[in-house]
């Protein structure tokens, strides 16, 4: 599984984004199941209904729940990192705990938040060069790039 961050997101639901094409083109060469995190829901959510977007194509994209156990490893990554002395955001440290629960890759645009939780071991980031697999929305990617901005 795939799991889409906030950016993501956002660039791929941007019709004119030319990194957002790059992105669409990239997952839709792949089989891999794709989601998003419920953190990352309530933010896209925020962000479209700001400005007065449509929502409905979005809430169609499986959402991974934040469960208890993601909250005893987001507090791991959270404490790790604080060792190390580098700070971790709690919504960060929050969706990679999901996505490594779910054994599934974040990918991301924000190297820069991310990169550390990855190098304690608690992460992994979408490859371009790894081999991913989406077959079910690969219709629903195309469909919402095409109309939703």
């Amino acid at each position: 599984m795939i799991v889409l961050d906030i950016e993501v997101l956002i660039e791929i639901l941007d019709k004119k984004s030319q990194k957002g094409s790059e992105i669409l083109e990239k997952i839709l060469d792949t089989d891999e199941k794709i989601g998003t995190t419920v953190i990352n829901l309530h933010e896209v959510l925020c962000c479209l209904k700001k400005y007065a977007k449509l929502v409905e194509e979005v809430m169609r994209l499986p959402v991974l729940d934040y469960t208890k156990k993601d909250a005893v490893l987001a507090a791991d990554i959270e404490l790790k990192a604080e060792a190390k002395g580098t700070s971790i955001r709690k919504t960060d440290a929050m969706i990679a705990a999901i996505a490594n629960n779910n054994k599934a890759d974040l990918y991301t645009l924000d190297l820069k938040h991310f990169q550390p939780i990855k190098e304690l071991g608690f992460l992994k980031l979408f490859s371009k060069n790894k081999a991913f697999q989406l077959n079910e929305y690969r219709q629903f990617l195309t469909n919402q790039r095409q109309g939703f901005f």
